[in-house]
């Protein structure tokens, strides 16, 4: 039943129950079933005349029945395998690309939210001239993001200092945390030590904060039929605090789908979120996830969520 309001969107009464394959019982006996759950709140009738919809308790059923792990059709899998052999950018590129890949999969609003500060390591570290008092520090990090500031200088450098740096710089913060990279010694040349000193202060001041990216916004809102409920949507997957709190909230609590009031926030009541963690390097360093309303097709948006964040840990790991 929860399928067939799925697909159709519309109460299910007894008569399409009964014409369903495999139901070889009367209408009246799937007539007093449906009342039998509706007492113990798992479905509920709109108005009299109406067949019955799932609650949330009957969607938490369902979902806790789905036995396995759910698969995506072989033209979905497909299209992952393909997106992730052909991917390439910097990270927030790909976690953006990839936001939009899961909302095409599942047809809702997608969420991925970056690896923090605190989990990458640095991988390396360059000193680039742009004129003679500018330089400009790049640094990678185990994540894959890419970082860059641009250091104005006390004094005209030459390219040489800018090298001696850069490579004093690698050799004292290579594998070292981003998060807490440590003290790094003077090396007792005075212009070398001034462009180390610069350059730390400029990555002590990167902002240490979760990047999100959100795909289908749009895929999402012409899901509800309430616009209340599709403003109120929007308004949050704006915020990035909130939807970074939300996964976590969701998964601190040991779950992968959060169903209607099961969300801490009031707006989503009418939503449901699927999430799932990925990895990188060993770690797991992020989250994934798709917001719609209740009524989703949740063996497909779990599979969609697990396999894409599992090649995007892979990808991230083989970067």
């Amino acid at each position: 039943m929860v399928t067939e309001y799925i697909d159709t969107a519309t109460p299910v009464g007894s008569a399409r129950v009964v014409s369903a394959p495999g139901v070889s019982v009367s209408a009246a006996t799937v007539r007093n079933e449906m009342a039998c759950l509706e007492h113990e709140g798992y479905l509920a009738q709109p108005h009299t005349s109406a067949g019955r919809i799932p609650t949330d308790k009957g969607y938490r059923f369902f979902v806790d029945q789905l036995i396995g792990q759910p698969s995506l059709e072989p033209g979905q899998y497909h299209q992952v395998r393909e997106f992730f052999a052909h991917a390439h950018g910097e990270l927030e590129q790909i976690l953006h690309a990839t936001s939009s890949l899961l909302s095409r999969l599942t047809d809702q609003a997608a969420v991925v939210v970056g690896p923090p500060h605190d989990v990458a390591t640095i991988r390396s570290i360059q000193l680039v001239a742009m004129n003679r008092r500018t330089a400009l520090l790049v640094w990678v990090c185990s994540n894959g993001s890419v970082d860059r500031r641009t250091l104005e200088l006390a004094t005209e450098t030459d390219d040489d200092t800018l090298g001696a740096a850069s490579a004093y710089l690698m050799h004292h913060l290579l594998g070292r945390s981003l998060a807490s990279p440590g003290v790094v010694p003077a090396c007792g040349d005075p212009a070398v030590d001034s462009l180390v000193g610069a350059a730390l202060a400029s990555m002590c001041q990167a902002e240490e904060v979760e990047q999100i990216f959100v795909g289908g916004a749009s895929r999402m809102a012409n899901a509800f039929l309430a616009v209340d409920t599709v403003r109120a949507v929007l308004a949050i997957l704006e915020e990035q605090y909130v939807v970074v709190s939300l996964l976590r909230d969701v998964i601190s609590r040991g779950l992968t789908v959060s169903i209607g009031a099961e969300n801490t926030l009031a707006p989503l009541e009418q939503c449901a979120v699927v999430v799932a963690r990925y990895q990188g390097e060993g770690s797991q360093v992020g989250s994934l996830g798709i917001l719609g309303p209740t009524r989703m097709n949740y063996p497909q948006a779990l599979a969609a969520v697990a396999i894409v964040g599992e090649r995007l840990g892979c990808y991230l790991s083989e970067g």
